[in-house]
């Protein structure tokens, strides 16, 4: 995930840290199980600390084989990453900036899930206004903007657009504080917090359209 948060040397049990600088993310489980693989050193870059993946991908053992992933402001990629091991179909990752979005694009090919995982180096929220003409719909969205940026609240509305199936799963990552609101059709399933982040799991349960 991409955030503004203190830099890898400060990070917590995502990864191990490189005296060249940067750092690892460890994949947790699946096809890639315990695979490392090099993170950027940029700023308020870091993977989604291990114990919130696991916990996560504990909730979402039944969604994610099969699944159809987007992954937004995805930075390291590893929520998106973690799915396509545990046995995601596709992944869509999109990451405004060029060089964390080439990263991601190569640890993808030494994965060897260059045909699953597709890279796009985009605005997140630009790309959601645009609609989903030949992308969606997705079956699991991870959705992790930079903190205190009021990010959260458009990508939510716009996923409604036609980027989701009607039973799909939707993990937002937020500042611990922050107050959003969902559509009624989403309902919370958990919530799982994280030092300064509140991680929430909805289940969109819409009528299909007539």
């Amino acid at each position: 995930m991409t955030r503004r948060r203190p830099p890898l040397r400060s990070h917590s049990r995502s990864g191990t840290h490189s005296s060249k600088g940067g750092g690892r993310l460890r994949i947790i489980g699946g096809e890639f199980r315990r695979r490392l693989l090099p993170v950027l050193d940029s700023p308020g870059l870091r993977p989604t600390p291990d114990r919130v993946r696991e916990t996560l991908f504990n909730w979402l053992t039944a969604a994610t084989p099969g699944a159809r992933v987007l992954d937004l402001f995805a930075g390291t990629g590893a929520l998106g990453l973690e799915a396509l091991s545990r046995g995601a179909t596709e992944a869509l990752f999109v990451e405004r900036d060029a060089r964390v979005a080439q990263a991601l694009g190569d640890n993808l090919q030494t994965l060897g899930a260059g045909e699953r995982g597709t890279v796009r180096s985009a605005d997140a929220l630009e790309l959601l206004v645009a609609g989903p003409t030949g992308l969606g719909p997705f079956s699991l969205v991870f959705l992790d903007p930079p903190f205190r940026q009021g990010l959260a609240t458009p990508c939510i509305e716009r996923l409604e657009q036609g980027w989701l199936t009607t039973d799909a799963w939707i993990y937002v990552e937020t500042e611990t504080g922050l107050d959003i609101e969902v559509p009624e059709s989403w309902s919370l399933h958990r919530e799982v917090r994280a030092g300064d982040s509140t991680g929430r799991l909805y289940r969109r349960q819409a009528k299909p359209a007539a």
